[in-house]
C-alpha cells in the first residue's frame, strides 16, 4: 500500500491522536482496513434504490466497499456511478467485478465467479476472459500473493470466507458450533414463525453466555463487522453501555423479520455463501435478470482510491444528485463532516438525495454539520423510517435520506 493511502485511511481512522489504549485501537483497526474487509456489503442495496428513487438520469456518487450494491445500482442504469474507497483491495474487488461483467460470456459464468465464489474452474475464467483487459497493475495484484497463494484464488475458495468480515463470521460460526447451533434449521425454515423460533431457542441463549458477553463489551470483537472504535463507542453509548442487548436485538431483526429465502444477509451469516445452486436470495447485480442491464451499465462507472470529499472538491458544481455514504459519517470529526458537506452542498443538483446510515439510532448531523449547509437540506423522515424497517442487513441502527432544497 502506498504512503498516500495509508495516510487517507489513518485520517479517516484516528479521532485519537495522542497514545493511548483508545489510540491504539484506532491503528488496530486502520491495519485491518488496508486489507480486504467486505467481500460482501452489509448494507441493503434494494431498499437503497426504493428510498433514492434512483433511476436513468441519476448521477450517483458512493462509497464502494465490496462492490455489491454499487454494481446493483448499476442494474437501474443511472447516468453515471462514481464509487469511492479508501482501500485498495476494495478498489480492485470493485474495478474486477466491472470487468467481469463486460468480458465474462453469460450470468453463469459471472455467478460462478461472484455467486459461488468457489469453483475450481474460477482462476481459467479470470485468466482467459477478465485478466488480460485490467490494467498491468491491477493483473499484478490478482496475480499477487496473498499468505503464500495467489489472490485469484479466493475465488476457487470460498471468497466470502475472506476479509475481515469473512473471519469474523467464521469466528462467530466456531462459538455457534461450541454452543451447539445448527444453522441449517434456519436455512431450511418455512415461515417467520419458524425462524423466530430458531432465534429464541439457539441464538438468544448465546448471548447469555459468559464468552459473548466477555467478547462483546470488548471494542476489538467487532472490528470484523467493520465497526471502527468510535463507531463503536457511539453505538454503546445510545445503548446506555448495554452493548450486548443492541446486538442480540440487530441478530434478532437479521434473522426473524424477514423470510430466510428473500434475505441474502442471513443466508451469509448462517451459510457463509450463497445458495450453490443459485436459487436463494443474491444482490441485485447477481440476478440473472439483471445481468444484461449490467452489462450494458458497466462502462459508466467508475472506481477511485480516494476520499469522497477530495473527489467531490473535483467535481463540477450542480453536477450531482445521488449521495450514499454508508456509514463513512460516523468515522468523522465534526470538522472533517463539515467538509464532506459543503462539497455535497456545492456539487448537489436540485433534488438531490444523500442516504446514509448510523451505528446507533438518531441522526448525527443536527449541531455538528454548520446550520448554513444543512439548512439547505430537508430531512425525509418517512421515507428514512421505511428504509431502516426494509434493511435486511439489520446491521445499523437508522437509515436516513435527506433531500436538496429548491
Amino acid at each position: 500500500m502506498s504512503d498516500t493511502t495509508s495516510d487517507l485511511i489513518g485520517e479517516a481512522v484516528y479521532q485519537n491522536r495522542s497514545f493511548s489504549f483508545a489510540s491504539l485501537s484506532d491503528r488496530v483497526f486502520a491495519r485491518l482496513f488496508r486489507g480486504l474487509v467486505y467481500p460482501q456489503i452489509w448494507e441493503d442495496p434494494v431498499c437503497d434504490m426504493t428510498a433514492l428513487g434512483l433511476g436513468r438520469e441519476d448521477h450517483v456518487v458512493c462509497i464502494a466497499s465490496g462492490g455489491c450494491n454499487m454494481m446493483s445500482y448499476l442494474t437501474a442504469r443511472p447516468a453515471s456511478v462514481t464509487a469511492v474507497d479508501l482501500s485498495p483491495w476494495h478498489v480492485e474487488l470493485n474495478r474486477l467485478k466491472l470487468e467481469a461483467a463486460q468480458r465474462l460470456p453469460d450470468h453463469a459464468s459471472f455467478y460462478a465467479l461472484f455467486g459461488n465464489a468457489d469453483q475450481a474452474e474460477n482462476v481459467a475464467l479470470l485468466d482467459r476472459y477478465v485478466l488480460p483487459y485490467l490494467n498491468s497493475q491491477a493483473r499484478a495484484f490478482w496475480n499477487g500473493r496473498e499468505r503464500f497463494r495467489r489472490r485469484k484464488s479466493m475465488f476457487a475458495r470460498g471468497f466470502y470466507r475472506f476479509g475481515v468480515l469473512g473471519t469474523f463470521l467464521g469466528a462467530v460460526h466456531l462459538v455457534a458450533r461450541i454452543g451447539g447451533v445448527d444453522f441449517t434449521r434456519l436455512l431450511s425454515a418455512r415461515t417467520l414463525e419458524d425462524q423466530r423460533a430458531f432465534f429464541e431457542d439457539e441464538i438468544k441463549p448465546l448471548y447469555r453466555s459468559r464468552l459473548v458477553r466477555f467478547a462483546a463489551r470488548r471494542r476489538a470483537s467487532l472490528f470484523g463487522l467493520g465497526i471502527p472504535p468510535a463507531q463503536y463507542d457511539k453505538l454503546a453509548a445510545d445503548a446506555d453501555g448495554e452493548i450486548v442487548k443492541v446486538l442480540e436485538e440487530r441478530t434478532r431483526k437479521l434473522f426473524c423479520d424477514f423470510p430466510i429465502g428473500e434475505n441474502y444477509f442471513a443466508w451469509q451469516a448462517a451459510n457463509r455463501a450463497y445458495k450453490e445452486d443459485g436459487t436463494g436470495p443474491v444482490p441485485p447485480y447477481l440476478e440473472k435478470q439483471n445481468f444484461e442491464a449490467l452489462r450494458a451499465a458497466t462502462g459508466r462507472a467508475t472506481v477511485l482510491n480516494r476520499s469522497i470529499t477530495d473527489v467531490l472538491a473535483e467535481a463540477p458544481a450542480a453536477s450531482k444528485s445521488v449521495y450514499v455514504l454508508l456509514d463513512a459519517q460516523d468515522w468523522m470529526t465534526d470538522d472533517q463532516l463539515a467538509a464532506l458537506w459543503r462539497e455535497i452542498t456545492r456539487t448537489a443538483m436540485p433534488g438531490a438525495r444523500v442516504l446514509f446510515r448510523t451505528g446507533g439510532g438518531p441522526d448525527i448531523l443536527p449541531g455538528r454539520v454548520p446550520a448554513e449547509l444543512l439548512d439547505q437540506w430537508t430531512y425525509d423522515a418517512p421515507a428514512s423510517e421505511r428504509a431502516f424497517a426494509e434493511d435486511r442487513s439489520a446491521i445499523y441502527g437508522g437509515v436516513h435520506l435527506y433531500r436538496r432544497k429548491g
